[in-house]
């Protein structure tokens, strides 16, 4: 796939960041001529990833690293790559589980969310070390000259 457009933010772990950050993701998806109904839809699963960063990798410490890619791909596939470098997971797979949470106080449907509104989702983790979630979805362009 060719990348057709490029953007990486960095920031901090601090909850105020949550909307910056689906602020800018859904900006930079609105080139795709999407609907805004789909532009929300890509600003809940960056809300949902970088809580999950905020919360879980960092235990709310707000002094962390969070580190969000965005890159168009052949005009029509938005990739969203949210990665922190906090504790990690230990069975992906079963945070993948619908309703499961390591925080017995949250219902634990991030990740359902993510895998509902994107076409792809990919979580790499490693204990110690950190998470990477990879996100894609592909949209049918209403003015398909615009990116030819």
């Amino acid at each position: 796939m060719n990348v057709r457009n490029y953007c990486k933010l960095e920031i901090m772990s601090l909850p105020e960041n949550i909307s910056f950050a689906r602020a800018c993701v859904g900006a930079f998806a609105s080139q795709l001529g999407c609907t805004l109904d789909e532009i929300d839809e890509i600003k809940l699963v960056v809300s949902e990833a970088v809580s999950n960063s905020i919360i879980h990798a960092y235990q709310n410490r707000g002094t962390e690293l969070i580190t969000i890619v965005i890159t168009l791909l052949d005009g029509q596939t938005l990739e969203i790559i949210v990665e922190d470098y906090g504790k990690g997971i230990e069975d992906v797979a079963r945070v993948l589980q619908p309703s499961y949470s390591s925080e017995p106080s949250r219902m634990g449907l991030g990740f359902s969310f993510m895998k509902s509104f994107m076409d792809e989702l990919e979580v790499i983790s490693q204990p110690g070390e950190g998470t990477s979630v990879q996100m894609r979805r592909s949209f049918v362009s209403k003015d398909k000259e615009a990116y030819a």
